[in-house]
């Protein structure tokens, strides 16, 4: 079984989103990523070991570690900020 975990930032970007529909897609996107925490893109060079799932119009970058079987939601973010 998965342990799941956010951040600090993770968890404050969640609060501050107020259209119901994005939060439903979002919920929808995580119980995936619980499900199976390997799917999304890999990401590469200083962010390596992390992943994205892409949520119009916002990113949801995570980090899945197989040996302790733990999954930490890092960040949610809008594209144009990377």
């Amino acid at each position: 079984m998965v342990t799941v975990a956010c951040s600090i930032h993770f968890e404050k970007t969640i609060r501050k989103i107020r259209n119901a529909q994005l939060k439903k897609r979002l919920k929808a996107q995580i119980v995936k990523i619980v499900n199976n925490p390997e799917i999304g893109k890999p990401m590469r060079f200083s962010r390596k070991q992390t992943r994205e799932v892409y949520i119009p119009p916002f990113r949801l970058s995570c980090l899945y570690d197989k040996r302790s079987d733990t999954l930490v939601f890092l960040f949610l973010y809008h594209k144009d900020e990377q």
